[in-house]
């Protein structure tokens, strides 16, 4: 990754957390690296991390082709409103931690919210 995508996304980054500083619902945070998706739920107030779903994670890699792709990540997505869903988790606040919402990310973002949670 260049210099400058680096920057980039970093001032994409920050300008998405400062809308998420002012909302009082948990945040649901995502992270996308060149084979895998992470994906968390914080409490805003403590900043602990109440669950969590990766492509790395036994439930979610059983099955998969490939752990870089669409149907992986939503595979993420669905696992992580069912963990969000068993603590009662019903909304949240979608970090795309700077990120395009595109491709992956949206693939992520759709399947939780088919799943039920709500953003």
């Amino acid at each position: 990754m260049s210099l400058n995508a680096k920057k980039l996304r970093e001032r994409r980054k920050n300008r998405v957390r400062k809308q998420i500083v002012q909302t009082e619902r948990h945040v649901l945070t995502i992270f996308r690296s060149g084979k895998h998706m992470y994906a968390q739920i914080v409490d805003p107030f403590s900043g602990k991390t109440l669950t969590s779903a990766s492509t790395r994670s036994p439930g979610v890699r059983d099955g998969l082709k490939s752990t870089g792709d669409k149907t992986a990540a939503a595979k993420v997505g669905e696992r992580i409103a069912e963990l969000a869903k068993g603590q009662g988790i019903e909304a949240v606040s979608f970090n795309r931690n700077g990120f395009i919402f595109t491709g992956r990310v949206k693939a992520l973002a759709d399947a939780a919210r088919e799943a039920g949670l709500k953003f």
